[in-house]
């Protein structure tokens, strides 16, 4: 089974607990605090956003309620973008959803003000200098890419309680690897490396303003799972804030 058929497959979760995401929905989204901070000054100007891999579109739910005046989100999976779209009515948000794939954006040259990404997207990413450049395309003068994302070493932690170990089957520097956990268990994920991220970015034509790591992992499992890996003593999420030139 290839990534996409795996990823309509994984999707179905967003049309199983639709009611809970509706809640989650209805109460904000799912923007992190750091999120809120980092994109305050972009989202005062009412910024016309698009989302790449939007997902279930809470994110999206966020952006506009932090000030955003739309978001366009772009997934590949029919399933996730045909329940946001419904969740975004249901909502009342101003949020639209295109099924299609990254890069490859079916978004207008120089339209956005902000393009948002992230929280286990990049993984999927099979050219990241194509993703860059597709991205900058997209940016207006003066706008933002905004990266929120899993650190490229999470893939190498085992999940294990006791003590934080990496994986003796994982490299930091292997081209890629196949997921074994939900949601994109036996699809094959890219592992782009920070410095090689950083590198697309900067080649494709952005001004990095914002780079930071953190220890929290911005998702955790419901079946209260504790890794060690999760200690604050590891890297397990970062942020990107860069700039088109006007």
């Amino acid at each position: 089974m290839g990534n996409r058929a795996i990823w309509e497959q994984a999707s179905t979760k967003h049309v199983r607990e639709y009611d809970k995401l509706l809640e989650a929905a209805r109460g904000g989204g799912l923007l992190v605090e750091r999120e809120h901070e980092l994109l305050a000054s972009v989202l005062a100007t009412g910024p016309f956003v698009v989302h790449l891999q939007s997902g279930h579109g809470l994110d999206d739910v966020g952006l506009v309620k932090a000030g955003a005046r739309r978001v366009v989100g772009v997934d590949y999976s029919s399933v996730a973008a045909g329940a946001a779209r419904r969740r975004a009515r249901d909502v009342g948000v101003d949020c639209r959803y295109v099924v299609a794939e990254v890069p490859g954006v079916p978004v207008k040259d120089a339209a956005a003000d902000l393009v948002y990404t992230g929280k286990g997207a990049l993984i999927w990413m099979r050219d990241i200098d194509a993703w860059a450049r597709d991205v900058e395309r997209v940016l207006r003068p003066g706008g933002h890419l905004f990266v929120y994302e899993g650190h490229p070493a999470v893939p190498l932690w085992t999940w294990d309680e006791d003590d934080a170990r990496i994986r003796p089957d994982r490299s930091y520097f292997a081209k890629s690897h196949v997921n074994d956990t939900f949601p994109g268990n036996g699809a094959q994920e890219w592992q782009w490396t920070l410095g090689q991220i950083v590198t697309a970015i900067t080649t494709a034509g952005l001004h990095i303003q914002v780079l930071e790591e953190y220890a929290e992992p911005f998702w955790r499992p419901q079946d209260g799972t504790n890794a060690a890996a999760w200690s604050g003593r590891l890297p397990n999420s970062y942020a990107l804030l860069a700039r088109k030139p006007l």
